[in-house]
């Protein structure tokens, strides 16, 4: 069974950093895609970065451009988040995705989320 085990949440105070992990289990991941994602209190879930199976490809959203970082370890089955000059709108419950189809950016499976919150 694929499970996904997200960690490294917490509070931080605006211009700080986090470094978020995903430890990925129940299969290899390394012909796979992964992602992270965030959802804000009143909104929807929304892609913060994205990276492909051999992580020649990378996709951030355009809010988080230039402060953070994804980047995976196929060894470890492990993909990180690097969060840098964070501001308080960075403030949400982030998840970590992985897909289910080899060489594709379908996301199938899901952790249970870690709560980042920055304040001003």
């Amino acid at each position: 069974q694929v499970q996904l085990v997200e960690s490294g949440g917490g509070l931080v105070q605006a211009g700080g950093s986090l470094r978020l992990s995903c430890a990925a289990s129940g299969r290899t991941f390394n012909t796979y895609a992964m992602a992270w994602f965030r959802q804000a209190p009143g909104k929807e879930r929304e892609l913060v970065a994205r990276i492909s199976w051999n992580v020649d490809n990378t996709l951030y959203a355009a809010s988080v451009k230039g402060r953070f970082t994804i980047s995976r370890d196929n060894n470890k089955n492990t993909v990180y988040l690097q969060m840098n000059s964070l501001k308080p709108e960075d403030t949400a419950v982030y998840y970590c995705a992985a897909g289910a189809t080899p060489f594709s950016y379908k996301l199938d499976y899901w952790g249970q989320g870690t709560q980042v919150t920055v304040s001003s």
